[in-house]
């Protein structure tokens, strides 16, 4: 979060400037772009909204009925999922030659989402896409492009390659690092390799899962719409969390819920999915006993303590630190899952560095107070834990971090979400809410369940467009020039003279009085510490690019 991809859409499709370089655009090319956030007028319906593309009326009607939205419904109190299903549509109509689109399964519930990429792939123009949802980039990808520290690397393979792909770059990146600062080198190994680290753990993680799968598949067995029930003991000492009998609720009148049955035991993780509308977190609720079902029982055992994220971050405090929101009764340590942690060393576990915990949350990124959320969710004590839609907004560093600190949660977990990589990483079984009352449950994860439940194919579509084959340039040596072996010669300079720079604002930053007493030069320094920071990645990549040239040339 906050590397600059979004910048990066907005220059290719000409909504903004940049500092230096050229963009050129094919004459008569059509340039069709989904933003992360659209603006809906209240009193316009998504036709009058989608035609203001300048498509034609049978063409409006025409997206709007593939991703099933009602035409002439105004759009005053429009729900997230809505609101991005009528974005798209714009973005979506008349068959553009360029699609730029950022973040556009934000807010999808699973059947939009799958709709989204059988038509991504059937669209025969260029498709530029933002998104953290690793399933739906290994479905529409033919090629990769990495933005990281301010450089963008490309790569003529799909997504489903990229951890490979990157890796490699990284171990290329840490040679050259030998021969530059050691703590520069320290830097580099915390921010990448340990998130690669991560990331084999959860392949070991994965393997500890399917054990946990293979117990559920003993205990469970589904009927449409009821469960069969385990003959375990309910009363204390028990392993039963949360055991629901034939509850019922409706929504005015229509019938969400209806003579559903489940029990759910003690170390259970289970994924609830379903389209916008059916329900979801309506059952959460009932089955948390925040909500009661109109007919119908659910118990929850005596000893169950719940913990709810939903990425609202109303629990943190914008003029606190980052230090006191986690320690808001003072101290420096937190308990997490019945263990002392340092704050400081927790919030590196959230890929914060040092120098940020003094710093008030009102400055950080979205993504970053994301991330402090969950760290305060996961301090708090409990053995029932409920995530509702917990990926929305989070990059894949974070999500990694996420599925890791879940992955060590010992209590029962309930899990909303549409990321289907998440769910597959994470939970025992899936309870799907199917729409029309139809609820069903399955062990193991959301392939397992597809697996088990495959959806009705759509005959009707085309055949799925081949993707265009991608030509990598063959790269050309050439000899160092005079002016870059004095370059290169002076980038080092420029290295340390920056890290002074930064060491030095840093040090006046971690000051707790500093923005108390002096808040507007507090703002300053700290846009003075993010422009020096960004000087040394590019000082940083420009000596790194001039190494390698060098090297091939001694």
């Amino acid at each position: 979060n906050g590397c600059g991809k979004s910048t990066f859409l907005k220059i290719v499709c000409g909504q903004i400037d940049f500092d230096q370089g050229e963009r050129f655009v094919q004459p008569g090319t059509r340039i069709s772009y989904l933003p992360q956030d659209v603006w809906l007028e209240p009193d316009q319906t998504p036709k009058q909204f989608v035609m203001q593309s300048g498509c034609a009326a049978y063409e409006a009607d025409e997206i709007l009925d593939l991703i099933k939205m009602d035409k002439d419904r105004l759009m005053d109190g429009f729900s997230g999922g809505e609101r991005r299903r009528v974005a798209l549509a714009r973005a979506l109509v008349g068959e553009p030659d360029v699609l730029l689109l950022d973040e556009p399964t934000n807010h999808l519930d699973l059947p939009t989402i799958e709709w989204l990429e059988e038509f991504l792939r059937q669209h025969t123009g260029a498709l530029l896409t933002i998104s953290h949802d690793r399933t739906f980039l290994e479905r529409v990808s033919s090629s990769c492009l990495w933005l990281d520290r301010g450089t963008l690397h490309r790569h003529n393979k799909g997504f489903e390659d990229f951890e490979n792909w990157s890796e490699h770059l990284l171990a290329e990146e840490e040679k050259h690092m030998s021969k530059m600062n050691t703590k520069l080198k320290e830097e580099l190994h915390w921010l990448h390799r340990g998130v690669t680290a991560r990331r084999k753990r959860n392949q070991g993680r994965l393997r500890e899962l399917n054990k946990l799968r293979e117990q559920k598949r003993a205990i469970l067995s589904g009927q449409v719409g009821k469960l069969k029930m385990s003959g375990a003991d309910t009363e204390g000492g028990s392993k039963m969390v949360i055991e629901a009998q034939s509850i019922f609720k409706t929504l005015g009148d229509k019938p969400l819920i209806q003579n559903f049955s489940t029990r759910i035991l003690r170390g259970d993780r289970i994924g609830i999915i379903g389209p916008n509308g059916t329900g979801k977190t309506t059952l959460v609720r009932m089955l948390a006993g925040v909500l009661a079902p109109d007919t119908g029982v659910v118990r929850i055992g005596k000893t169950i303590d719940l913990i709810y994220f939903d990425q609202l971050r109303d629990s943190l405090k914008p003029n606190d630190t980052l230090w006191q929101n986690l320690c808001d009764t003072g101290g420096d340590h937190v308990t997490v899952q019945g263990q002392p942690r340092h704050v400081m060393a927790y919030l590196k576990d959230f890929l914060f560095e040092e120098k940020q915990v003094r710093s008030p949350v009102s400055i950080l990124s979205g993504g970053e107070k994301n991330r402090l959320a969950l760290a305060k969710a996961l301090t708090k004590p409990g053995n029932l834990l409920i995530l509702d839609e917990p990926t929305n907004d989070l990059d894949m560093d974070t999500l990694d971090l996420l599925i890791e600190m879940v992955s060590d949660f010992t209590g029962t977990l309930l899990i909303v979400s549409h990321d289907r990589d998440f769910l597959d990483r994470l939970t025992t079984s899936i309870i799907a809410l199917e729409g029309d009352s139809l609820i069903r449950e399955c062990v193991g994860g959301y392939q397992d369940y597809v697996r088990q439940f495959p959806p009705q194919k759509d005959t009707g579509k085309s055949a799925k467009a081949a993707p265009k084959e991608s030509i990598e340039r063959p790269k050309v040596p050439r000899k160092v020039s005079y002016n870059e072996k004095r370059e290169y010669d002076l980038l080092p300079a420029r290295m340390d003279e920056l890290m002074k720079e930064i060491a030095h604002n840093e040090a006046r930053l971690e000051d707790p009085a500093f923005y108390q007493n002096h808040p507007q030069e507090f703002m300053k320094v700290t846009e003075n510490l993010t422009t020096a920071k960004e000087e040394l990645a590019r000082v940083e990549t420009r000596w790194l690019e001039l190494d390698e040239v060098m090297s091939q040339v001694d």
